[in-house]
């Protein structure tokens, strides 16, 4: 790709849907989602000829914060992506009694809903000839110089390489053998999951809202002219409403808002994983492995890992993708393992006042999420 966006090599048109599982094309991704679709978009325009297997129909939503950071922004304007959203100056930490603020030195963030999101990178995926099968996958085989995926209605699809970008609870991940064996769950389930719901209400502030409960962390993103995002993160079991409720302040601005959507949950959100490479099969997002919410960061980091993914099979090293994702992933699993940590400790309630007396330090840590 040169530097002003446009393709590099020959883009190869449409094929009948009929020869599809006959031919042999240069990258299967599985999972329709956004990190699936970046890495779509990032094929083509190197050339490779792309097929993307998903087995939802239409426009995809799923739990989550919907901040697309600065650094996040700048990926999606190299792809050639401009989704609508509300900007979103910076990030601000509250606990009811003390405040923690930073407004981002450089571009600002983005509050985008995730349908919103994944309608502007499918449009874009399809302008640029990415192929599209519905479809679960349930069985992988590799051989020789191809990896094949067969479906659950028994057709087969090869290529060169395949991408699992298919979320949290990846089956690829699963029928590769990079899935870890799940820890045995104690009674006092420290795991952690997020819910999601939309109001209808105009945004009282620029910046994402990060509330700091007993229990939970609630997050106000802006995502609209008259809507906002509100996603609470918190151990398995807690209540949405008893969240929202406990943070007076935030439950008085939603006093009567009407809902703009269902609640949707996700989790749990702590994924390891053996690896993010077995033989042809790479592993992109939250598949290769995820720590939690509390940062923000999956979508940044997802696009940084769908480009990276793809300039090793264009450079023919894809045994360099482990190590572009380590270094993409080493700031956030270090800080998010950490503020996990704290929240799920008595510390827990000095993570507000911490940030609010050192805004030099605090400033950092939101500026190194933006990147």
């Amino acid at each position: 790709m040169t530097e002003s966006g446009e393709v590099v090599g020959e883009v190869i048109g449409e094929v009948d849907a009929s020869s599809v599982d006959s031919e042999v094309v240069d990258v299967i991704v599985v999972g329709g989602g956004p990190i699936g679709l970046a890495a779509a978009i990032n094929a083509r325009m190197h050339g490779l000829t792309t097929l993307v297997i998903e087995p939802r129909g239409g426009t995809i939503d799923k739990a989550c914060g919907e901040g697309v950071m600065p650094g996040a922004v700048e990926e999606l304007a190299a792809l050639g992506v401009h989704p609508s959203g509300r900007m979103i100056a910076g990030i601000s930490y509250q606990n009811g009694k003390r405040t923690a603020e930073h407004r981002f030195s450089g571009n600002a963030a983005l509050g985008v809903r995730r349908t919103e999101l994944h309608r502007a990178l499918a449009e874009r995926a399809a302008e640029l000839g990415v192929r599209f099968e519905h479809g679960k996958v349930d069985a992988i085989e590799q051989q020789g110089g191809a990896v094949s995926a067969q479906l659950v209605d028994g057709r087969t699809f090869e290529a060169r390489w395949m991408l699992g970008c298919d979320g949290l609870l990846s089956a690829v991940r699963e029928l590769v053998g990079l899935a870890t064996r799940p820890r045995r769950v104690r009674h006092n389930d420290s795991r952690r999951f997020g819910i999601r719901q939309h109001f209808e209400v105009a945004p009282w502030t620029d910046l994402v809202e990060v509330h700091w409960a007993p229990n939970a962390e609630v997050y106000i993103t802006p995502v609209g002219d008259n809507e906002v995002g509100v996603a609470v993160l918190g151990r398995r079991g807690f209540s949405f409403e008893e969240a929202l409720a406990s943070v007076p302040a935030l439950a008085e601005r939603l006093r009567g808002a009407e809902p703009a959507s269902s609640a949707r949950g996700a989790g749990p959100l702590l994924q390891n994983t053996r690896g993010q490479r077995a033989g042809r099969v790479l592993l992109v997002g939250d598949a290769a492995g995820y720590v939690d919410a509390i940062t923000g960061e999956g979508i940044r980091l997802g696009l940084a890992e769908a480009r990276a993914v793809i300039e090793c099979i264009v450079a023919d090293e894809p045994e360099r993708y482990e190590r572009e994702w380590r270094r993409i992933t080493r700031d956030f699993r270090m800080l998010t393992t950490g503020l996990v940590a704290a929240a799920n400790s008595p510390l827990r309630s000095a993570i507000v006042p911490l940030a609010a007396r050192l805004p030099h330090l605090f400033g950092r840590i939101v500026e190194s999420l933006a990147r």
